[in-house]
């Protein structure tokens, strides 16, 4: 990746630096950059150097550095994350629901059996009237046709049972946006951003390019980098690994100005930056 700095009396342009990983950058609360060329024509901050700057600390055991912007912007930046990072996934195609997962168990005009249930690391859920069963490695709608069954067996008449993920708290990754086929996908210990792109089917025709954004959770706190697509596939980038808890979105038109909104303060492609 480049890394820029401030503008001195030496001409040479930035060097490529050895690639070691995406390097997470942390937002300051402070004035624009400046004195190091505060925008890139499209708006972009100047990225700051990274590897070597006096302000590069470890969080997590990744290298950091700060990014400065203004109150302003890092609540706008906010905002917008959490609009993209807020999608709907209840109901995802094809999502396993696991341990630590918490459900939301509705039986209608039962009140006695509607409650919130969390997965026992077992991967049990226990129920009054049904007792302990198996919820993880099924899907809601699996769950939801079994205690239906169970329920109509012996004690309601055609009951209306419905299963919600209220917390994936399990291994999972969410691809949101402009993918065919969006949802929420297990995670089996490792993988790439194309094969979690490949699972949803792949960018659709509603797609504005072939950015997408990761979002990411670092020692509690929310991280959030840009790929783009068509250079990974060319072999121009490296196609990152994911991580259980990501968050893939790809931009539509619709989307495009809150998606813009943090396209604008990410400095460079597979650099996160705490949001």
């Amino acid at each position: 990746m480049f890394v820029a700095s401030c503008e001195s009396d030496d001409p040479k342009k930035p060097e490529r630096v050895g690639r070691v990983g995406p390097v997470f950058v942390i937002f300051a609360f402070s004035a624009l950059l400046s004195g190091c060329g505060a925008t890139l024509p499209d708006g972009q901050l100047t990225p700051i150097e990274t590897s070597s700057s006096s302000n590069a600390q470890k969080v997590g055991g990744i290298e950091t550095a700060s990014l400065r912007t203004s109150p302003d912007e890092k609540f706008a930046v906010t905002k917008a994350a959490d609009v993209m990072t807020s999608v709907s996934v209840a109901g995802a195609s094809g999502y396993k629901i696991g341990p630590q997962d918490v459900l939301d168990i509705s039986v209608f005009k039962v009140p006695e059996l509607s409650k919130s249930l969390q997965v026992a690391d077992s991967g049990n859920i226990n129920l009054p009237l049904v007792g302990e069963m198996p919820a993880a490695g099924r899907t809601p709608e699996e769950l939801e046709a079994d205690l239906t069954r169970q329920l109509g067996r012996k004690y309601l008449q055609s009951p209306q049972v419905t299963v919600y993920v209220k917390e994936y708290n399990s291994q999972r990754i969410t691809v949101e946006g402009a993918v065919k086929k969006p949802g929420v996908y297990p995670f089996r210990g490792k993988g790439s951003l194309l094969q979690y792109l490949a699972m949803a089917e792949g960018l659709d025709s509603l797609s504005s390019d072939s950015t997408v954004l990761v979002f990411r959770q670092v020692s509690g706190k929310r991280a959030a980098a840009k790929f783009d697509i068509s250079q990974i596939r060319a072999g121009k980038e490296d196609d990152p690994a994911v991580q259980s808890g990501d968050v893939i979105v790809a931009g539509t038109s619709a989307t495009k100005e809150t998606f813009n909104t943090i396209l604008k303060v990410l400095p460079l492609a597979a650099v996160f930056t705490f949001l």
